[in-house]
């Protein structure tokens, strides 16, 4: 199947037909599995043989969603979580200790801060923030004890871009692993594996589902730090993602690259649109030939990807008139999904972080974050400009 094309791989990688015959993937409803014999319980429990043991650590059903977005990130191994988050997490118990440390983008989904900043703090290991497209910025950063640097490419919701083979080198030049947390452009729009990353990062939850039907994450890379080290936390701390979700994902697989390629080409019509609005001062979108890292389109992003942001005038006031005045798009904070959602950053995603840590994202009171859905963009345009033409100056 490695030898087959991305969208071959998306429908036909990872389903192992059993003696049923189903043409489907069936879902493994199971918490526990039968052995032949104590020796073969024996074995399977040593790691001397393999094959299911628990559902925490192995379902048939999680197995065939590992392998297909395995294969189609390019990774050796994949390990499927509850969540978004649960990845990260599983990244960091696996891969790091006390007095590590993270050297991570300053543009982050808002809950990864929090994780970074309260919670694995607590346990010795500190986070030093770096602007994420300033490659000098990274490198003079790194110290003797910086292990894992992390990154969001294009970060959200800003849709700022690192250059992954340039920030991939300068890791591996200081002995330090690169996770990316691709849950933007998916490897439909985006291998960053291909690109000299370590690690690459999912939330499930969004475009690899596509309909907001489920929560689960994953991890992907090579045998060792995947396979092994990211495995234990999940065999032991037990962040499991359910046979169902699983089976969610994996059909939402099947039709990935179609709709990325869809959701961006409504993206990159509503930000041209978008910058033509009175109302609007600023629009964030890499497919623009203004987006400050617009070269990287083509070489290392198929796409401009499906979120859009932009500053409107009248900072939350006007921002939260504009949201207030639709009627069609979902006021909801997810993204991924078939219908369009909006959604405003500073009270929502990145509500927890203090003004200060918004600033220095440069996450402002005025902004608005569009995660274009699969409806007519001109549906779309008609419902954002009640609100538009009531801000215009």
């Amino acid at each position: 199947m490695m030898e087959a094309g991305f969208a071959t791989r998306a429908i036909r990688t990872g389903h192992w037909r059993t003696p049923e015959g189903e043409h489907g993937e069936p879902i493994f409803t199971t918490s526990s599995y039968v052995f032949s014999s104590a020796a073969e319980a024996a074995a399977r429990f040593a790691g001397d043989q393999a094959g299911n043991i628990y559902s925490r650590f192995t379902n048939p059903t999680v197995r065939a969603f590992e392998e297909r977005l395995a294969s189609l990130e390019g990774g050796e191994r994949c390990v499927a979580t509850a969540s978004g988050m649960a990845a990260i997490l599983a990244v960091c118990m696996g891969l790091l200790k006390a007095g590590d440390r993270i050297l991570s983008s300053r543009s982050l989904f808002g809950s990864t801060t929090m994780l970074f900043n309260k919670y694995l703090a607590r346990f010795g290991i500190e986070t030093t923030y770096v602007p994420l497209s300033d490659p000098d910025a990274w490198e003079a950063a790194i110290d003797s004890r910086t292990r894992l640097l992390f990154c969001e490419t294009p970060s959200n919701p800003l849709t700022e871009m690192a250059d992954l083979r340039q920030l991939a080198a300068i890791a591996h030049r200081h002995d330090c692993l690169l996770a990316v947390d691709n849950c933007f452009c998916t490897p439909a729009l985006q291998r960053p594996l291909e690109l000299g990353a370590d690690l690459v990062i999912h939330s499930a939850t969004k475009y690899l589902d596509g309909q907001g039907r489920c929560v689960g994450g994953a991890v992907v890379g090579d045998h060792k730090l995947v396979g092994e080290e990211v495995f234990g936390v999940l065999r032991t701390a037990g962040p499991t993602l359910s046979p169902f979700n699983a089976w969610v994902f994996l059909k939402g697989l099947e039709t990935l690259e179609l709709r990325m390629l869809a959701h961006a080409r409504g993206a990159a019509q509503l930000a041209d649109w978008l910058l033509a609005q009175p109302a609007v001062e600023h629009v964030y979108y890499p497919g623009l030939s203004g987006h400050p890292q617009h070269r990287l389109i083509g070489t290392q992003q198929r796409t401009g990807g499906g979120i859009v942001a932009f500053d409107m005038r009248g900072g939350q006031t006007g921002a939260w008139r504009l949201i207030d005045a639709t009627r069609l798009l979902s006021i909801t904070a997810n993204l991924g999904d078939t219908k369009s959602t909006i959604t405003h950053p500073a009270t929502t995603t990145h509500g927890r972080l203090s003004p200060e840590e918004r600033s220095a994202a440069g996450i402002g009171d005025g902004l608005v974050r569009v995660a274009v859905g699969l409806e007519d963009i001109a549906d779309i345009q008609a419902d954002l400009l009640p609100g538009l033409a009531d801000l215009q100056p």
